[in-house]
């Protein structure tokens, strides 16, 4: 599996400070892929391989803890447990409550950890990917999310009062009703969907970038003086992928956090 183009252009080229080169950064080019291989007429490309993997890695993982559950649980189930009862417990029954959240709960599960797997691809050798940077993929898990919500919100309250839940009908606000119901139609119909996958596809995209910017750079300056400031470019690149790791977990919280919080709207009585 190829590194990202722009570290291994700069890489090949042996591009340096003081060589005559300029520095090649990292822009939206560093997201675009060639089709590694075709498979069923489908080309698959790097972030689409690694969504796969992905996928296998989630559910090889839970298979592997729980195939022959044991009441004295090893290490591995022990983790598997940590994690699923960290979602289940600390987000869907604190947002949904135990008796609505319990059906939720491997949905909320499956989301978190495959967002997480797909974000950590950033800074594992040979991949160094955040999947979840292609604007494509946190929009598809946003519309499962979008679906399930405007589905529930008519189930539960049927079409008028899906409707009411929907546009906030209150008719005590009096005058300004006609107008608060467009800007909650607005924002829950459109707005919603739209910054609950930007929020997760920008968050990896910058700090894709920011380690780009930092890696590339500490290869560039390794010439004559700048071999200084190539040592903390390079403490950079540690202190950034450090930082990675937390922000990769933050946000698939905040993702399932979200989507918790749109389902507890829908099954919310409208008043």
């Amino acid at each position: 599996m190829s590194a990202d183009p722009t570290t291994v252009l700069a890489f090949e080229t042996d591009c340096h400070i003081f060589d005559g080169c300029g520095f090649p950064a990292p822009g939206l080019h560093s997201f675009v892929f060639e089709p590694m291989f075709t498979l069923g007429g489908i080309e698959i490309n790097k972030p689409m391989l690694l969504a796969v993997l992905s996928t296998v890695v989630v559910v090889g993982f839970f298979w592997a803890a729980f195939n022959k559950p044991k009441l004295v649980p090893g290490k591995l189930q022990m983790v598997a447990e940590a994690g699923y009862d960290f979602i289940r417990t600390g987000v869907v029954y604190e947002t949904l409550g135990k008796r609505e959240g319990k059906k939720y709960v491997p949905l909320m599960v499956s989301l978190f950890f495959f967002i997480w797997i797909m974000n950590l691809w950033a800074i594992i050798p040979f991949a160094q990917f955040p999947v979840v940077s292609v604007i494509g993929f946190p929009v598809a898990l946003a519309a499962i999310v979008y679906v399930l919500w405007v589905s529930l919100t008519f189930k539960r309250h049927g079409f008028v009062g899906g409707w009411k839940n929907i546009s906030g009908y209150d008719p005590s606000i009096g005058p300004a009703l006609p107008f608060v119901m467009v800007i909650e139609i607005m924002s829950n119909l459109l707005i919603r969907p739209f910054t609950h996958a930007v929020r997760l596809f920008a968050n990896m995209f910058a700090g894709h970038v920011l380690l780009l910017i930092f890696t590339i750079a500490s290869w560039y300056l390794l010439n004559g003086i700048g071999i200084a400031y190539a040592g903390v470019s390079f403490v950079m690149v540690i202190l950034m992928t450090a930082f990675e790791l937390f922000i990769q977990a933050l946000q698939a919280y905040v993702f399932v956090l979200l989507a918790c919080n749109y389902i507890q709207g829908a099954l919310a009585e409208h008043h």
